[in-house]
């Protein structure tokens, strides 16, 4: 796939906000036929630059699960190190997202949880079994601010 231009920036924006957007009004929101934006679509998505879509939940409405974000730090920084660690995070579907970082901690994973009994099991069976591991540190987020629901929101406002 060649770069993307603004018309496939703006259409990745757009579906980032609302996935489920019809294709017509996409299309109509970027400025193209419904046929080149479907089209478009379907070139990012063979490239891999889309990768899938996915729902956001509401975790207070469906008995919500923790967000635990780990900040992991290897005993070293070589290439092997590097590749046996992610080789090794890939294999554990509890971990729902891993970055590599740069600062202070070499990746950050975030996993779900629904307590802190299970997050013990992860951080024994998991986390401390991955190879290379020098740190492991973990925050417990209390709230998904970007989440919040929009009347909620707009009630604070309101308010303030």
């Amino acid at each position: 796939m060649t770069a993307l231009d603004n018309i496939d920036r703006n259409i990745l924006r757009l579906l980032r906000v609302d996935a489920r957007m019809s294709n017509v009004k996409l299309a109509n929101e970027v400025g193209l036929s419904p046929s080149a934006c479907l089209r478009r679509i379907k070139i990012m998505e063979k490239a891999g630059v889309i990768r899938g879509y996915t729902a956001l939940v509401d975790t207070v409405n469906a008995n919500a699960t923790i967000a635990v974000i780990i900040n992991i730090t290897l005993e070293r920084q070589t290439e092997d190190y590097l590749d046996r660690f992610e080789a090794a995070v890939r294999k554990h579907p509890e971990i729902r997202e891993c970055y590599l970082m740069t600062g202070g901690s070499d990746y950050m994973l975030r996993v779900d949880v629904e307590n802190a009994g299970a997050f013990e099991r992860i951080h024994k069976e998991i986390l401390s079994t991955l190879p290379g591991v020098l740190r492991i540190h973990s925050s417990f987020s209390i709230r998904d601010v970007l989440a919040a629901r929009p009347n909620a929101r707009r009630s604070r406002i309101a308010q303030g």
